[in-house]
């Protein structure tokens, strides 16, 4: 039984017999080259590896470690490291035993220790921060196998990261900070300024609502004030045609002067104000250009001729499409101005074709004015100089009114004009190619000195004194005056007859305007009496009903002059 086995073993070893020995023995070889190296490979490996490789006993106590474990903490050898650490491994540890027994403890439990990351005392004394594995080895009851490696650069990177994270989050802390602290002030701005809108919405309100008042106080005085100016130019105008001795004519021309004087100031202050509070609102409609220019030099002619100047107007059969109410008043100052600063010669007014414009025109051969002073006089106040041809002097209102009408009308203003030869003002405007059926302002033909003798005139006014002067002034001129206050009082006045043209004031008693009157006694008589209505309110508020009627308008103070034209105009149509 013994020899069995003996050949048993033998056979397994490939030692039985002869044959057995040469058939095994160069695989035996092969089997113990292919050991080898295998051993030497790892022995390489172990020797030259870049991260740390220690076998230790679980005990305590390095078995074996590799030069880059050495290197790594310091020693000069592996040697050294075994012969400073051979018998225990847990003063490596920066943790001690403590840590030592949790790592053993798991290694038991799970038989390895993945990404561990710990400290280990160098040589030196310094730690490193290291990244460790740890096998259990089962083939080796008690024996453990780690590999290590060095991760200080990475953990200096962290350190740095989370240094530049915390001084980040600082900043962004302190930004954070600052921008609370600029909304915060942005807010109080905010709100400041919210209560400086407020506060600029109550002021401008308020300056709106004083500005209202102030416009509604000069109405309603300057309402008051041109009815005893209108009483009075009536009363002047009477005396003035009457023959006075010399010494008592000439303070009357003076008295006369002054209340023109008063009256044009009160009138462009009126005209200003409303142009400033955009009160006016052109009516845009076709314009008969020589109409225009008819009544224009019906009413101009007489104050040309007693400035010793001739007035020529060139016909015209063109038309434009404009406010003409508006665009008379600009070519008056024109004229007024001419008039006024031209000490000899004469003054023409005409019109131009440019495209599809009309440049209408009032020349000059008055003092003139230099190149420095031509814008200047478009601003208030600014009077044209002190070598005006007539006794009295302009207010300095005139054109800044006519620059501001041009601007509602979106024409254009200029001026050429030369020291010493004349001026030239024109304003330009669209030219219509239509042409209307029914003229846009009243034709006023130059027959003032037709007789107005045996004219059977109504006149109603609710203000006795007016009402008195106007009828002195018709009854100066041979008219057949008729004086009431209202419609009734008109009809008693006129004891059943007939009249030839009614001369109204727009605002009576109760309400009632003279316009509703004028369509009464119509009514009243059957026919269309022509009529001329006569106001203080320089809005024309009704306006549409007045043209419907067919009546014109002149404002207060009424000139003598412009309501003889009117009256001389009534008496032709009778006739």
């Amino acid at each position: 039984m013994a020899k069995h086995s003996e050949h048993t073993l033998a056979g397994l070893l490939g030692l039985s017999d002869q044959s057995s020995r040469k058939s095994h023995y160069p695989e035996l070889l092969l089997q113990l080259e292919e050991v080898e190296r295998e051993r030497n490979r790892y022995k390489w490996l172990f020797e030259h590896a870049t991260y740390g490789i220690f076998q230790s006993c679980m005990g305590g106590g390095f078995r074996a470690v590799n030069p880059a474990l050495a290197s790594m903490l310091g020693y000069a050898s592996a040697d050294e490291l075994l012969s400073c650490n051979s018998a225990e491994t847990d003063s490596l540890f920066l943790g001690g035993s403590q840590e030592v027994q949790r790592i053993r403890a798991e290694l038991l439990q799970k038989n390895i220790v993945r990404g561990y990351e710990t400290r280990l005392l160098c040589k030196d004394g310094k730690p490193l921060h290291v990244l460790m594995n740890i096998l259990h080895k089962n083939d080796e009851p008690g024996v453990l196998e780690g590999f290590v490696a060095d991760i200080s650069e990475r953990k200096k990177s962290q350190d740095r990261l989370e240094r530049l994270n915390q001084e980040l989050e600082q900043r962004v802390a302190e930004r954070t900070r600052e921008l609370q602290l600029s909304n915060e002030d942005l807010q109080q701005q905010i709100i400041q300024r919210k209560q400086m809108e407020v506060d600029l919405r109550h002021a401008r309100d308020a300056a709106e609502e004083a500005n209202r008042s102030k416009d509604k106080y000069l109405a309603a005085a300057s309402h008051d004030l041109l009815q005893p100016l209108n009483a009075a130019r009536l009363l002047m105008s009477t005396l003035r045609e009457r023959q006075l001795p010399s010494a008592e004519q000439y303070l009357l021309e003076r008295a006369h002067m002054a209340l023109e004087g008063a009256e044009d100031l009160l009138a462009d202050l009126l005209d200003i104000a409303r142009l400033d509070q955009a009160a006016i609102t052109p009516s845009l409609a076709v314009c008969s250009i020589d109409e225009l220019f008819r009544s224009l030099a019906s009413e101009f002619e007489p104050v040309a001729e007693a400035a010793g100047l001739q007035l020529h107007m060139i016909p015209s059969s063109a038309h434009a499409y404009t406010d003409c109410h508006l665009l008379v008043r600009i070519l008056r100052n024109f004229l007024s101005n001419a008039c006024r600063y031209t000490p000899a010669g004469r003054i023409v007014l005409g019109a131009r074709r440019c495209g599809a414009e009309l440049r209408l025109e009032v020349w000059d051969t008055g003092l003139g004015i230099a190149q420095d002073q031509q814008r200047k006089i478009f601003e208030e106040f600014n009077q044209l100089g002190s070598n005006h041809t007539s006794g009295r002097k302009g207010v300095g209102l005139g054109l800044a009114i006519v620059e501001r009408i041009a601007t509602i009308l979106d024409a254009r203003i200029s001026l050429r004009s030369t020291v010493g030869r004349g001026s030239c003002f024109s304003v330009t405007v669209p030219l219509s190619t239509a042409t209307r059926s029914r003229p846009s302002v009243q034709q006023l033909n130059p027959i003032a000195a037709h007789s107005l003798a045996g004219l059977r005139v109504l006149v109603i006014d609710n203000e006795p004194a007016i009402l008195h002067s106007m009828g002195a002034l018709l009854s100066q001129w041979q008219c057949d005056v008729v004086l009431a206050t209202d419609y009734h009082g008109a009809l008693e006045a006129l004891e059943g007859q007939g009249v030839d043209v009614i001369v109204v004031d727009l605002h009576l008693d109760n309400g009632i305007t003279g316009l509703q009157v004028v369509a009464q006694l119509r009514e009243h008589f059957a026919r269309h009496i022509p009529a001329v209505l006569i106001t203080a309110d320089y809005t024309d508020q009704e306006q549409a009903l007045r043209k419907q009627l067919q009546i014109p308008l002149l404002t207060k103070p009424v000139r003598p002059g412009k309501l003889r034209a009117i009256l001389s105009q009534q008496l032709q149509t009778k006739t």
